[in-house]
């Protein structure tokens, strides 16, 4: 795999790549092989109902993050990427960003305030949705966006390991019975917290980034650059975080709780491979604004290159997953099984959906094309996130999941045939 991605790029373009791609990995292996102690513990002291609770609250504030994120992650990466030698142009991209997630966080956390105190589903535990709220509070407050666009993403990896490393012992010393679940939420808080403050230093003092007070016009803009990438991830959050909160409407919690041990376990499996795309960005970003036969050459490259590792990878998971399951969750998460076997092909089909929509729609400038298939397929996977779950449960929620997906690379296969990039 590397010996292949090292005679697809040039030497420079290679080590960048693969330093930032180390660092990513790192992140991932820390953030994953952390919760391998906290995880199990987690499920076996909380039980199946509890966790079901914390994961649902999850899901529920993940709505806020998404609408605070609003698609800076890749809109304001990609301005960072290509005015990254001008120091007063970064600031100002910085600042403008910066200024806009803060006002987004604020009307957010009003929005989150009326809807817990309006619903008999949240008014009995508001300081669970509370306590998780401080994870958009993290998110706001630390700039992966910035340090993706000048590829330093050896930052994100120390960071993101001292949160991790907050929250492990925090939950140890803290978390003792089913009755410390609402501790859960409020110690991830924590960490993330902590760590965004920390992050603005390092922006500042290492990268010499002043903060300018920004024009309402700059705002504008940057609301008007990422609008369609919001409105794709908030498309996207249709077939990931809705699965959880829409089930948590349908379902009791501790059958949430199988599900969500089977979730968790995915995106674990699935993280050890997203660095791959995470490093990649910033240079398509680049070269397809300087050689766009070249980017396009290489699109095809590193798409078999994705497709096969994640393939390959999923089979073997399958065949595993009874023995990871008992391992990290234990006897009581049975049912998670087969929830993880159907769940486990989500690896495969969002590693080469990464590469269809991000390196090849966004960052050959089709966003408006990227936002209308997530939007379809979102809405495709309401109705039969829906439907399955009310006639199968879980399982037909699990099968929900990968069927979208599976939508998904089909229509950003067929886009980028039409436009002639394959």
């Amino acid at each position: 795999m590397i010996s292949r991605l090292k005679l697809i790029l040039s030497n420079k373009d290679y080590r960048r790549i693969l330093d930032n791609l180390m660092s990513l990995t790192g992140i991932q292996l820390v953030q994953y092989l952390l919760p391998l102690v906290t995880f199990p513990y987690l499920t076996r002291v909380l039980g199946p109902a509890n966790f079901g609770r914390v994961a649902f609250a999850v899901a529920f504030i993940g709505y806020f993050q998404i609408l605070t994120d609003y698609g800076f992650n890749l809109s304001a990466t990609r301005e960072i990427s290509i005015n990254r030698d001008d120091l007063s142009q970064v600031s100002k991209i910085y600042s403008s960003v910066m200024v806009t997630k803060t006002i987004l966080m604020f009307l957010t956390f009003i929005l989150m305030l009326v809807i817990i105190s309006s619903f008999e589903r949240f008014r009995g535990d508001p300081l669970l949705y509370i306590f998780t709220f401080g994870l958009v509070v993290g998110s706001v407050l630390f700039p992966v966006w910035f340090f993706q666009g000048i590829e330093r993403m050896r930052y994100i990896s120390i960071l993101r390991i001292l949160s991790s490393l907050i929250y492990t012992a925090l939950i140890f010393i803290i978390v003792r019975g089913p009755k410390d679940y609402l501790y859960v939420p409020l110690v991830n808080s924590i960490g993330f917290i902590v760590v965004g403050v920390y992050s603005q230093h390092i922006v500042r003092k290492e990268f010499k980034v002043k903060f300018l007070r920004p024009k309402l016009q700059d705002i504008k803009k940057q609301l008007v650059e990422g609008w369609h990438l919001f409105i794709s991830t908030l498309a996207i959050s249709l077939y990931t975080t809705s699965n959880r909160f829409i089930l948590g409407l349908l379902v009791d919690n501790a059958t949430l709780g199988y599900y969500a041990v089977a979730e968790d376990i995915t995106r674990a499996l699935q993280g050890l491979v997203s660095p791959i795309g995470q490093a990649i960005y910033p240079y398509f970003s680049r070269i397809q604004a300087e050689d766009r036969e070249r980017a396009k050459t290489e699109l095809k490259k590193i798409l078999i290159l994705i497709s096969v590792l994640t393939f390959i990878f999923s089979i073997i998971l399958v065949f595993l997953a009874p023995f990871i399951v008992m391992i990290l969750a234990g006897p009581s998460y049975k049912e998670s099984i087969l929830l993880l076997q159907i769940l486990i092909f989500i690896v495969f089909l969002v590693g080469v959906s990464n590469v269809l929509g991000i390196q090849g729609l966004v960052s050959f400038g089709y966003k408006e094309k990227f936002t209308r298939i997530l939007i379809t397929a979102g809405i495709i996977h309401i109705i039969m996130l829906i439907i399955l779950t009310l006639i199968l449960s879980t399982i037909g929620a699990a099968i929900a999941v990968v069927i979208t997906e599976l939508i998904v690379c089909i229509l950003m296969y067929d886009t980028l045939k039409k436009l002639k990039i394959f």
